[in-house]
């Protein structure tokens, strides 16, 4: 007997607030990578893992927060907890080893499809994971083009994310590019989404064990919440993560100003200005740093 799947029992309610909140990782986690990139004198690996673990969590809240509009009607749905649990380590490690990888090998063609493979396959992973959790009178089923076309999607998003990381500075195309992602993520998920389809055992009845959508998953969602919310505030309350990188190396009130550089020919006061370590990270060596206005 093949059962009644509605993704949207709440309407727009749940996907707007799950992409709100995908929307919310990515761009904390820009910010805090952009930091870790730009400033020598920053704790990169402190930095490189707030950002990670912003995205990874803004990807699996935004995965639970869809799915408690996720319904089957002929059987009530329950959540085997240590899965649940496990799907939300595999997002944030996931995206670790990315985000660690571009930061410390640079953004090169090399990097960014080795690590956004990887990233995208772990994202996907995140999510069947997370459905696997899953405890209906029935099983799930896939359908398996579909699936692969989610698995795509992953990947897409998780190269053009990390790219974005290494490669964008202000904050306002910091914004924009997290819309972008929350768009990437959510169109993952419910590609995902529109792949399952349950098969019923017999006549309906009680799932089995497991926690049901609001007794299990409203409780484990608070803590990313609020995860989000704390790196939200570090974000707020350090300049150089909001005003963006031209405004990080303006000269401190009453500190002197650096002498201008000399240009490539010798002439002082060229609108070029020598490299930073940070900017032959990114750029590469030889190219002149870009200047800040």
């Amino acid at each position: 007997m093949q059962g009644t799947v509605d993704g949207f029992s709440y309407g727009l309610v749940t996907p707007l607030t799950a992409y709100a909140m995908a929307c919310l990782g990515a761009a904390l986690g820009l910010r805090c990578i952009t930091r870790s990139l730009r400033n020598d004198q920053s704790w990169r690996p402190g930095w490189l893992a707030l950002g990670a673990a912003s995205i990874g969590s803004g990807i699996w809240t935004m995965h639970f927060i869809a799915m408690i509009g996720f319904q089957v009607e002929e059987s009530r749905i329950r959540y085997d907890v240590g899965l649940t649990i496990l799907s939300l380590a595999v997002a944030i490690i996931v995206v670790g080893l990315g985000v660690f990888a571009v930061g410390y090998r640079g953004a090169s063609t090399a990097t960014l499809l080795m690590a956004g493979t990887f990233t995208g396959i772990g994202v996907a992973a995140m999510h069947y994971i997370g459905m696997a959790a899953i405890r209906v009178h029935g099983s799930l089923q896939y359908d398996v083009p579909t699936v692969a076309l989610s698995v795509v999607i992953a990947i897409v998003a998780a190269t053009a994310a990390l790219w974005a990381a290494v490669a964008i500075r202000g904050f306002l195309t910091s914004l924009g590019a997290s819309l972008v992602m929350g768009v990437a993520v959510s169109g993952m998920h419910y590609t995902g989404m529109a792949a399952v389809s349950v098969h019923l055992h017999g006549a309906t009845g009680a799932p089995g064990a497991g926690g049901s959508a609001y007794s299990l998953l409203l409780p484990m969602l608070i803590g990313p919440v609020l995860f989000l919310l704390l790196a939200g505030v570090v974000v707020m309350f350090d300049p150089m993560l909001v005003l963006g990188d031209g405004d990080w190396r303006r000269p401190v009130a009453g500190r002197r100003a650096p002498a201008p550089q000399a240009s490539p020919t010798g002439e002082p006061g060229s609108l070029f200005e020598a490299p930073s370590d940070a900017d032959r990270r990114v750029y590469g060596p030889g190219a002149p740093a870009p200047r800040s206005w």
